[in-house]
């Protein structure tokens, strides 16, 4: 049943909160009251725009009176329902709370709100030649606040791992109005649980992340970006090996099959990257060794794949226009997919080590089992993070697509429950993965998730329904 909101409490909103705090047009519901899901027809009752810490210390002070459920929302680019508000709740958007205080160049520290973009951060940090390295195609949009709700990951994982590394401290509210300051800017606290941590990837469900002291890092020297056209996916994981085993550091090693990459060229009208076409695809981006003998260490081992036939063929992007549309290619292929037609998404992971025969088992589930969809597939083999996606085909109706999908998830959760993976590499759970958090989860772990929540939300009205 939709949430109905009470004539007292919208009273007390209009007296006690700015004039432009609360907003029930119509393109706002709509707007704010989605992610990038799209399957799920957004109805929130409202949308508030709040500006600082107390604004919202006081607003869920206020929602607990008179039991009114909150959906707190960033940039809404995730892809699992875990931001939107399907049932009448309100939504709490921190996109005014976007204020990123000086950064401190000893401490190698920024505190920013939890409504700054990610890009505008890094672009913040930039000039003291640091960066916050959680870096993914969707940073243009997405908030530090979600960033951190979902424990976002990205496209460098494999060099400084996801964004929990890179949080040294949270300020939280809880659904009680109570502003939790956990940890603040300090790198050593050994007295007792980080609680932060209870925060980082649970989705919004304990308490709103308002603003966070991030953890920077030196910018990265020089990068050589690779464009390699392999045979297939056990070619992209024995060239992985040879990577790991390099005389220099790995920053990014993507990988996508040829459909992907046939799709993404046509979409935004790029050049095919390679004059070979194969099975897989793989991005790679190197640190380049600083030495003096840099080059030729890069030419011998360039030389020493083609010997050992571990690459078809390959390029080398000579600028940074070459290197943006290298990359474009990569970071365009949920977009150009989206744009050709319905798109069913999934975003696993299974142990590093296993993802050859992962992907052999799972190609050959979906040609016996489900023959009619066809699987588009990239993702970070640095850390066993797979997209797996199908299109809807020419013909087939909305609903029978997604029955469809259904069924081949079931046989895709299962296998993934067989390689010890998550259903969940990096977009979280939220509305869409909750029915099947239990090929990931066990009873036990479960029932834990709903006692840690009723600790912090035991009246349950912050973003309801999601993950269980």
């Amino acid at each position: 049943m939709n949430q109905i909101l009470p004539a007292r409490f919208l009273a007390v909103v209009f007296e006690t909160f700015p004039k432009d705090f609360m907003s029930r047009a119509p393109e706002d519901l709509e707007e704010y009251g989605k992610d990038w899901t799209r399957l799920y027809p957004p109805a929130p009752s409202a949308v508030v725009f709040p500006r600082t810490t107390d604004e919202i210390a006081r607003f869920v002070r206020l929602c607990t009176e008179h039991r009114i459920a909150v959906v707190p929302s960033g940039g809404r680019t995730g892809l699992a329902g875990g931001a939107v508000a399907v049932r009448g709740e309100v939504v709490l958007s921190l996109s005014k709370m976007n204020r990123m205080d000086p950064v401190d160049p000893v401490a190698q520290t920024v505190r920013v709100q939890a409504g700054a973009v990610t890009e505008a951060v890094h672009q913040h940090c930039a000039p003291h030649g640091l960066i916050w390295p959680v870096d993914f195609a969707a940073k243009g949009s997405s908030h530090i606040g979600g960033n951190i709700s979902t424990n976002a990951g990205g496209v460098r994982v494999i060099q400084y791992g996801s964004t929990r590394q890179w949080v040294l401290g949270l300020q939280v509210v809880t659904m009680s109005g109570d502003v939790l300051e956990l940890n603040g800017a300090l790198e050593k606290n050994n007295t007792g649980i980080d609680l932060k941590h209870l925060f980082i990837g649970s989705e919004g469900i304990l308490g709103i992340i308002t603003e966070a002291t991030l953890k920077l890092t030196r910018l990265p020297g020089a990068l050589d970006l690779f464009f390699f056209a392999v045979e297939d996916m056990a070619a992209v994981l024995r060239l992985f090996h040879h990577v790991r085993k390099a005389p220099f550091g790995i920053m990014a090693f993507e990988t996508m099959t040829h459909n992907c990459l046939e799709i993404v060229t046509q979409s935004l009208g790029l050049k095919f990257p390679v004059e070979q076409r194969s099975g897989a695809y793989v991005l790679f981006e190197a640190i380049r060794p600083a030495s003096a003998d840099a080059q030729q260490i890069m030419d011998g081992w360039l030389e020493e794949l083609f010997e050992k036939q571990l690459v078809l063929d390959g390029t080398l992007a000579q600028s940074p226009r070459e290197a943006r549309e290298l990359w474009m290619m990569r970071e365009g292929i949920a977009e150009s997919l989206f744009k050709k037609a319905f798109l069913h998404k999934n975003d696993v992971s299974v142990p590093i080590s296993e993802q050859d025969e992962f992907v052999n088992r799972m190609f050959r589930m979906f040609s016996s089992r489900h023959s009619d969809l066809e699987v588009y597939m990239w993702g970070h083999i640095g850390d066993g993070n797979l997209h797996i996606n199908t299109l809807m085909p020419s013909g087939m109706s909305r609903d029978e697509f997604l029955k469809r999908c259904h069924d081949a998830d079931r046989d895709l959760f299962t296998l993934i429950q067989e390689f010890h993976g998550s259903i969940s590499a990096e977009h979280g759970v939220g509305l869409l993965k909750k029915d099947a958090l239990h090929f990931s989860r066990t009873p036990q772990e479960i029932a834990l998730f709903k006692a840690i929540k009723k600790a912090f939300d035991p009246e349950g009205l912050l973003n309801p329904g999601k993950i269980f």
